[in-house]
């Protein structure tokens, strides 16, 4: 083999195994050591920067206490010469050197060894990140001190190149960690319990709930209309718990259609079904050592509930289209507006899935029975949104008055939005009666004049259900529109036209 094919061997083997994995001390090591058995060389070692102190990082032909004797100030002996000049150095024979302090004690007859020694600095544009050097015996055949200082000239670059890279890499990913923990670490405090806005009776034993039950590792099931906050809670339990620095995972089962919810909870394998073009790893497994919050846990399938079920007992399972088991650790926390009792008596819900799930329950009360809680809520959203939209909306007396005495049954999410809505679209900082969305105001108290029995007040129920009409009118019976006209969601005006018996005029 030539000697420009020769070199050209050594600089492809060297860039190939530089670039075979993202561990850099195994990478160097596994450099150093072909070196060697290439070029025939006696030793080599990497020395890096480190503090203003080269300390070798990897060697071929020094045993591990050598290694660990290998450090360097800037300027000491030949490598910290090199290391703080920048320029290489070549003793033709280290025993005629005196300046080769030797602080390894790799050479144990240094008086009797012909060898040369080559270091070179190994440099990313003028950044010294250390140094290169070699032991070469000159009793070796064909050697020529120059052409090996240019091949390790041209092998230090390479290095640098990866070392520099792997700096950059570990860089970004300790600022990443450290961005994960402050977001981590801003979220715990956003959702631990003290944020949870109530003082009354009824959310005092959901608190004594939550703290008692967040350090375990116990199934938790969260019970509550739509809208008392059962995410919150959720997160509260997750937050508060040993899991806080891992992941929460959130789905809700009513929002997924059935042909996908399995995907969704488990995963699937590339090719596993018709548009499956990836693989993709399901809610599980994304909550591997953190929470895994099942909003809406009812509208789960009967052919869903017993893998659920498996998960819950094993705590594995498989993506839809492999064989392979996945094992998990995972802690559950379920929620549901409607109730399983009743479901169970129907034969709509396993039984056996209820009680795996219905470990440590905690009931959610509505905002119509923690009636005292609701000013405190009111003046906790305005300041939120007046901050969020520089504005410094307030509630005149009347308008204070009625939403006290509404019944909300949104809950806390219908307040939320109503507080919201009035804040932002509100021309005066001064919020009054008739600000309020419809269903609100119709539960203002009607005035009749005295004996005037034909103009008798209105039963609440049937005001409601006028609004409701008209409003379905105006808007050609497209639901979504009415509901902003009333200033409810469409899921209430669905439930109200249910209630009411509304019907479309055919």
């Amino acid at each position: 083999m030539g000697k420009d094919t020769t070199e050209l061997t050594v600089v492809y083997e060297i860039s190939k195994l530089l670039g075979s994995s993202l561990d850099i001390n195994r990478t160097l090591k596994m450099t150093m050591k072909f070196l060697c058995m290439f070029l025939d060389l006696k030793r080599a070692t990497i020395a890096l920067m480190q503090d203003d102190e080269l300390a070798i990082m990897a060697a071929h032909g020094l045993t591990r206490g050598e290694i660990e004797l290998g450090h360097y100030k800037k300027g000491e002996g030949i490598m910290g010469q090199v290391g703080k000049s920048g320029y290489p150095i070549v003793i033709p024979n280290i025993r005629d050197e005196p300046f080769f302090l030797n602080k390894t004690g790799a050479r144990h007859d240094i008086k009797s060894e012909d060898v040369a020694f080559l270091c070179v600095p190994i440099k990313f544009g003028r950044e010294i990140l250390g140094v290169l050097s070699v032991d070469r015996l000159l009793n070796s055949k064909g050697v020529s001190l120059d052409e090996d200082l240019r091949l390790l000239k041209i092998i230090s670059a390479l290095i640098a190149q990866a070392v520099k890279l792997h700096r950059q890499v570990q860089q970004e990913k300790q600022e990443l960690i450290a961005q994960r923990d402050a977001l981590r670490f801003e979220l715990k405090g956003k959702y631990k319990i003290d944020n949870v806005v109530g003082n009354s009776p009824e959310m005092q034993a959901v608190y004594e709930a939550v703290h008692r039950v967040a350090p375990s590792k116990a199934t938790v099931m969260l019970v509550g209309e739509s809208g008392t906050g059962k995410e919150l809670i959720a997160r509260a339990i997750h937050y508060m718990g040993p899991r806080a620095n891992e992941q929460f995972v959130k789905l809700n089962c009513a929002s997924i259609p059935e042909g996908l919810l399995e995907a969704e909870l488990f995963g699937h394998e590339k090719g596993a079904f018709t548009g499956a073009a990836n693989l993709r790893k399901g809610r599980f497994e994304l909550a591997h050592r953190g929470t895994i919050f099942l909003d809406e846990i009812a509208e789960l399938t009967p052919t869903l509930q017993p893998k659920l079920l498996r998960v819950l007992q094993e705590r594995e399972f498989e993506r839809i289209g492999s064989e392979r088991t996945i094992k998990v650790d995972v802690r559950v926390i379920a929620a549901t507006s409607r109730n399983l009792e009743t479901l169970l008596k129907e034969g709509k819900f396993r039984e056996d899935l209820y009680y795996r799930l219905n470990v440590v329950p905690i009931t959610l009360p509505p905002l119509r029975y923690r009636r005292e809680d609701i000013s405190a809520l009111i003046e906790f959203f305005l300041d939120k949104f007046n901050a969020e939209n520089a504005r410094e909306a307030k509630l005149s007396p009347d308008a204070l008055k009625l939403m006290l005495e509404y019944p909300w049954p949104g809950n806390v999410r219908e307040l939320e939005n109503t507080v919201e809505r009035m804040v932002i679209m509100t021309p005066e900082d001064v919020v009054v009666p008739e600000h309020l969305p419809l269903n609100i105001r119709a539960s203002m108290p009607q005035t009749t004049p005295p004996g005037d029995a034909s103009r008798q007040p209105m039963p609440l129920m049937q005001i409601e259900r006028s609004h409701i009409v008209d409003a379905l009118v105006k808007t050609g019976w497209v639901y979504a529109q009415a509901a902003r006209v009333l200033g409810i969601t469409p899921r209430q005006i669905c439930y109200k036209v249910k209630k009411y018996g509304i019907r479309q005029a055919q």
